[in-house]
């Protein structure tokens, strides 16, 4: 069977926030964080949820594949910010499709979360008894951030991206997704960290403040620009294509100079490596399908396209995959 991506589709909060607005609440400038990190503006959700802005993400993919929500199989979210702990966002998403007929369940790999959702999905798709399945990655990152922390904050923003995944007869040519790699660092995985809710029962009394994202900026650095190219020459070999066949790289968007320096690292022209984190910032495990929809609504990926999709974050946690569009 062939596994592709039939459909793409993305959502952002409407306010935009510029590096100049966050100036005027924080210690900080646009040029501080445009020099560090190329990142220029980002969405905050006000009135948007991680669940609304899943569904819009989600309806958009479905539309672009020609698919109805009752034709889903399998919906597979991937989120660190969802909106309860119980139920699960993808449920939450099922519900509000319609998608009846589906089965939804989440994964928690942060940054690198559509990575692993869609390889999961892909497993699923090719074991023969699933044939559509929706993939999310949606974050409201916002409330997970300590806006007095100018170093860490300014980072993030809020969206949700989907894409819709099937399987087909195999053709004769290498079609849909041809290899994948994930990994996973957790000795190393308090670089970049936030707790859940304490315990609190009648016998612990705790009163333990909210957490907040904290994150070793120069450790999350050395790790992605040594992981993220390794990676990406692992699942390129195993596909069996050159690195110079490789039309488009869609890397995870936490900044710009962690890219700039895989580019180099793999010899390879950053006109190859389309970014949007100038206005989204870093979105989690939504940024992948993001700037994926974003690259597929402008034209920019023709059919047969070698594609390579990587993320990395949290955990410490890493994914690769190459398809062929």
């Amino acid at each position: 069977m062939d596994i592709k991506i039939k459909g793409t589709g993305s959502a952002v909060p409407k306010l935009r926030v510029t590096n100049d607005d966050l100036s005027r609440l924080m210690d900080t400038s646009d040029e501080w964080i445009r020099t560090r990190t190329g990142i220029e503006a980002r969405h905050l959700a006000v009135e948007e949820t991680t669940t609304g802005l899943a569904v819009e993400a989600a309806g958009q993919a479905l539309e672009n594949a020609g698919l109805k929500p009752e034709e889903l199989d399998i919906i597979i979210a991937a989120s660190v910010t969802a909106d309860k702990l119980l139920p699960n966002l993808s449920c939450e998403v099922q519900s509000a499709l319609g998608a009846s007929n589906a089965v939804a369940f989440d994964i928690n790999a942060a940054c690198s979360g559509f990575l692993f959702a869609l390889n999961t999905a892909r497993m699923y798709l090719a074991g023969g008894n699933y044939r559509n399945a929706l993939v999310i990655g949606a974050e409201t990152l916002s409330k997970i951030m300590d806006w007095t922390d100018r170093r860490t904050c300014v980072l993030f923003g809020d969206g949700a991206g989907a894409a819709v995944v099937t399987a087909e007869e195999s053709s004769a040519e290498k079609g849909g997704i041809i290899s994948m790699l994930q990994g996973s660092d957790g000795a190393r995985g308090m670089v970049l960290n936030c707790n859940n809710r304490p315990v609190n029962n009648p016998f612990v009394k705790n009163d333990a403040s909210l957490s907040y994202v904290f994150m070793n900026g120069q450790e999350v650095y050395k790790f992605a620009v040594k992981t993220v190219p390794e990676a990406i020459r692992e699942v390129v070999e195993q596909s069996g294509f050159s690195m110079d066949e490789i039309d488009w790289f869609i890397l995870h968007q936490a900044n710009l100079r962690i890219i700039e320096s895989v580019a180099k690292r793999l010899h390879q022209p950053m006109e190859k490596f389309p970014t949007n984190l100038q206005e989204c910032g870093n979105i989690s495990a939504a940024s992948v399908p993001i700037l994926l929809d974003s690259v597929n609504k402008r034209g920019m990926i023709k059919k047969g396209d070698k594609i390579v999709l990587a993320g990395f974050g949290a955990g410490l946690t890493w994914g690769a995959t190459v398809l062929v569009w």
